[in-house]
């Protein structure tokens, strides 16, 4: 079974960046996919983030122009750098992977996010 630790969340202030990070326990360079989502609370998780085995990229659109996803495949990490925070952008961050068609439905313990005004 594949494992993902998601690390880097914090508390900082509007305008503030930070950068997230994920570890796969497996090359991620075997899954069509990988992700970011986030739940704010009281919401249902939403994708943020995507990039594909083929390096293309896609965002949500609240986030695009502020946060970028990368990746490391000799590391098996995807990173989430994330400028400009707004409250908005308060919530739990995961990653995820797709193998194929579908995102998994394992999920990791999430990093935590905080954006005060």
């Amino acid at each position: 079974q594949v494992r993902l630790m998601e690390s880097g969340g914090g508390l900082v202030q509007t305008g503030e960046s930070l950068r997230l990070s994920c570890t796969a326990s497996t090359p991620i360079d075997t899954f069509a996919a990988m992700g970011w989502f986030r739940q704010a609370p009281g919401k249902q998780r939403e994708i943020v983030a995507v990039i594909t085995r083929g390096g293309f990229t896609s965002y949500v659109d609240v986030v695009k122009g502020r946060f970028t996803i990368s990746r490391d495949t000799a590391k098996n990490t995807v990173d989430l750098q994330m400028d400009n925070l707004a409250p908005g952008d308060t919530a739990i961050y995961y990653c995820n992977y797709r193998p194929v068609a579908d995102w998994s439905d394992s999920w990791g313990q999430g990093t935590r996010v905080t954006v005060s005004t």
